[in-house]
């Protein structure tokens, strides 16, 4: 599986999960820092990489899009110690 971490997420996670041999890019390691979020999906779709992010509303644009691709994983999973408490 390859997988593209969005911008909320830290670059340091995509070094750390490419030193363990999983195929994963950060945006802005690609010249997508500032990119909006439509853009970051047809990325995804181009590589086929899973989207990877902390933004609900990519769930909302895939499907108001009416693609079928890429998939989207909301991280807060993933990165539990990205998030201080409430």
């Amino acid at each position: 599986m390859k997988w593209l971490l969005g911008q909320g997420l830290p670059r340091s996670a995509a070094v750390l999960l490419t030193k363990r041999s999983i195929d994963i890019v950060h945006v802005g390691d690609i010249g997508m820092a500032a990119a909006q979020d439509t853009e970051i999906l047809v990325r995804g779709r181009h590589d086929h990489r899973t989207v990877v992010t902390l933004d609900a509303d990519f769930h909302a644009l895939l499907a108001l899009s009416g693609a079928t691709s890429p998939s989207v994983t909301l991280s807060i999973e993933l990165f539990p110690n990205h998030f201080s408490p409430v």
